[in-house]
């Protein structure tokens, strides 16, 4: 359901919020059905910078993320064209980039705001991911969403669904996807659950703005299965890393089996990728921990 926060935005959101229990219902799911004998995931992934992509191959990865900066969005397209062939020639497919927005002067909220920057920024990204065949666009970036003391929520909120109603069809332009992640509120005030991040996708209501769940932050914050059931219809991807430490899965034994479980009955088909603290030598072990308890649950069925 919307936070409460929304009934006071405009007209837009209140009629999102009257409309939601009949569009959870009516609504054909982005997802793929389930099918049987088939893996949870379509990819296994790892957050690290191409030069990695070989070692992570090897140890089991089929699709990396990247971080944003290495597509040089400050740098003009010249300077980008000397780093097209490395990052298209990876060992492994570039699915998406993170870190979004980092210049601290890009701000998405707040009196501040400069959202004309902002999109002028993302546009230079959709389209150079686009390049390197990513499909997707992880928007975290807790320091430019970040609230100043003294701003309210409910501002914010309208600030930010307009920006991504204005990036949505940039993103579309460039066949991108803006992925909404929720950060815990040690890292940002603002956005901090999943059914937060929803709210905002489903007042946003475009085809090229959808939701990441990470369920390291999710852990954090004390999301529940339940809670990623309500947003799994917007889901495009997985982030994944254990609550203690943000480590690698199987390093202390964290149990993703019940969140798994909704994304099976959903009939999610999209690909999970590893984001947190480890050694290059931890990567395939958390990736076999991945399958193992991916494994389990579709052999619950």
């Amino acid at each position: 359901m919307y936070p409460l926060r929304f009934l006071s935005s405009k007209t837009k959101l209140l009629t999102a919020i009257q409309c939601l229990s009949v569009a959870l219902v009516t609504t054909t799911p982005v997802i793929a059905e389930p099918t049987e004998n088939k893996e949870l995931f379509s990819g296994y992934g790892v957050n690290k910078s191409v030069s990695a992509a070989e070692e992570s191959k090897e140890a089991g990865a089929t699709i990396i993320t990247i971080a944003t900066n290495s597509l040089l969005p400050a740098e003009n397209d010249e300077a980008f064209a000397k780093k097209l062939k490395p990052l298209k020639s990876s060992a492994l497919p570039i699915i998406a980039s993170n870190s979004f927005i980092r210049p601290k002067h890009l701000r998405c909220v707040g009196e501040e705001a400069n959202h004309d920057e902002v999109l002028k920024w993302a546009e230079t990204v959709f389209s150079r991911i686009q390049q390197v065949g990513g499909k997707m666009v992880i928007f975290g970036s807790g320091g430019s969403r970040k609230l100043k003391k003294g701003w309210p929520v409910e501002k914010a909120d309208v600030q930010f669904v307009a920006l991504l109603e204005k990036m949505g069809p940039i993103a579309k332009k460039y066949n991108v996807t803006v992925a909404l992640e929720q950060l815990n509120s040690k890292e940002c005030n603002y956005i901090n659950t999943i059914s937060e991040a929803a709210a905002i996708v489903r007042a946003v209501d475009h085809p090229n703005v959808r939701l990441l769940a990470d369920l390291y932050h999710m852990a954090r914050e004390g999301d529940t299965p339940e809670d990623l059931k309500a947003a799994v219809d917007l889901l495009v991807h997985v982030e994944i890393a254990e609550n203690k430490g943000r480590t690698y899965p199987g390093v202390n034994g964290d149990d993703f089996r019940p969140f798994f479980r909704v994304l099976r009955d959903a009939g999610y088909n999209g690909a999970v990728s590893i984001e947190g603290s480890g050694k290059p030598e931890q990567v395939a072990p958390a990736i076999q921990e991945i399958k193992k308890q991916a494994a389990d649950v579709m052999a619950e069925k």
